[in-house]
């Protein structure tokens, strides 16, 4: 039976005056009372937004939810969320469905399991390691994002695909655009075009020359080079934005939190739980979206055949049902079932990756520089809030 629920005419972003890590309060009312409401879209569309725990991992690994690009409306404002998209280009996988997507994802799995992403665990103890050096040698203070929390995931995930590192900053350049929401469909578009284009270059290369990475083994199979290319984008782009954002907006939090910085510096072991905690509590994917291929009652509620819903994980991740004392941040906290990095069929391919690189820079970081701490004040630090990936444009630190 359908009861009533608040309609909202936006979705809540703005986030508490001084609280840079915490999600919108509006969004934790609503998740507390009402788990899914009616939201209108950007573009007018009348959909819904899901903020609790249990009715976010029901709407996300149920097939009756499509995550086909065509039919998503964005809920985040914006020159692309007036736009009907088009449908998902060859190799994009994360916007297809049923067999479409599962043939791509069958094809990539092998390349980032668990035991395979802790072999380059040495890698990226060497690539922290040098990067630290490089601030030592540059001295205090200096810019952590620009000096550490960029160049690692960038150097680790050109390396895994195959892309020429000094190119990296060409990729971040042009990535940019894409999760900015205010971006001008002009400027997404160039940004498309110049990465597609080089990319496909990249992949007749590696076709004639296959090369020891992930494209290298890729053109061995049956994929076209359009649907390498597209497999190659979506790669390169989350390697080099989300995991740079978590180690950028991961150190201000745990520089705000000295009792649990305290905590990580007496017991470097814990780090692993650590950083799961990091990912709940930031949740810097904060929002995705789903559209309904048919009518779904969900929580006492019908979406209706063609609406779609706003997945706010940000609001999941600070579910009190599910995570005791959710506004604190514990790195001894039990985290299993977090939403950072999404559920069901379309859970983030790369997660292990992003697990080992966390972990590794987190812990050579504190090691490093065990009087780390903010070189300005922390209302002074430049927050991403205009992007669909939450962070910190920079973070200037001292020792």
């Amino acid at each position: 039976m359908t009861t009533s629920v608040p309609h909202l005419t936006e979705l809540p972003l703005d986030r508490p005056r001084g609280c840079p890590f915490d999600p919108p309060a509006a969004l934790g009312t609503l998740r507390d009372e009402h788990p899914l409401a009616r939201l209108t879209f950007p573009d007018g569309h009348q959909g819904w937004l899901a903020t609790g725990h249990a009715t976010i991992r029901e709407i996300i690994a149920d097939p009756r939810f499509s995550a086909r690009q065509e039919l998503l409306h964005s809920p985040l404002p914006g020159p692309a969320a007036m736009v009907v998209p088009p449908p998902a280009a060859p190799g994009m996988f994360i916007k297809m469905d049923g067999a479409e997507h599962a043939r791509y994802r069958r094809l990539l799995t092998g390349k980032f399991t668990v035991r395979r992403m802790r072999l380059l665990t040495e890698r990226v103890e060497q690539v922290t390691a040098e990067h630290l050096d490089a601030m030592e040698r540059q001295g205090s203070p200096a810019d952590l994002v620009t000096a550490f929390a960029q160049p690692i995931p960038a150097l680790m995930i050109c390396e895994l695909l195959g892309v020429p590192y000094e190119d990296h900053e060409f990729f971040r350049r042009n990535v940019l655009p894409l999760n900015l929401p205010d971006a001008s469909l002009a400027e997404q578009e160039a940004a498309m075009n110049a990465l597609g284009e080089y990319l496909y270059k990249l992949v007749v290369a590696k076709r004639a020359e296959p090369a020891d990475d992930i494209l290298g083994e890729l053109v061995t199979t049956e994929l076209t080079d359009e649907e390498l290319t597209g497999i190659a984008f979506l790669l390169l782009g989350a390697g080099l934005d989300t995991t740079a954002n978590m180690l950028g907006l991961g150190t201000f939090a745990l520089l705000q939190h000295p009792d649990q910085l305290a905590v990580l510096r007496e017991k470097p072991e814990s780090m692993e739980g650590a950083v799961e905690e990091l990912l709940r509590y930031l949740t810097i994917a904060h929002t995705g979206v789903r559209t309904a291929l048919e009518d779904v009652a969900i929580g006492g509620q019908l979406v209706k055949a063609g609406e779609a819903v706003a997945i706010s994980a940000m609001a999941a991740n600070r579910d009190p049902l599910k995570f005791p004392e959710p506004d604190r941040l514990d790195v001894g906290r039990k985290t299993a079932g977090h939403a950072a990095f999404g559920h069901g069929v379309h859970q983030c391919l790369g997660q292990q990756l992003a697990r080992v690189q966390l972990k590794v820079a987190f812990t050579g970081l504190l090691a490093r520089f065990p009087e780390l701490r903010l070189a300005v004040p922390a209302d002074e630090i430049p927050l991403r809030t205009d992007s669909d990936i939450y962070g910190v444009y920079a973070l200037p630190v001292a020792w």
